[in-house]
């Protein structure tokens, strides 16, 4: 506001397009391995509530879709 600028502001300051592009590629990332994380935990939950599978079986099995989950979204 106390700034007197002389042309529109969209061009008023540089911006540093590497450090936006690293932002995106983690916030991508961070959206991919949760959303895997958490596809496992439901499918681990529905395993142990409804499947019969109890606590451990459940807990086995969100190990195991996690792992798989992330080493196919590498």
């Amino acid at each position: 506001m106390s700034e007197h600028h002389s042309g529109p502001v969209e061009t008023g300051a540089p911006m540093n397009y590497p450090e936006h592009e690293k932002t995106y590629g983690l916030f991508i990332a961070g959206t991919k391995y949760g959303t895997a994380i958490l596809v496992a935990l439901m499918l681990a939950m529905a395993a142990g509530f409804f499947g019969g599978a109890g606590f451990i079986g459940g807990l086995i099995a969100f190990v195991v879709l996690s792992i798989a989950g992330i080493f196919l979204l590498r």
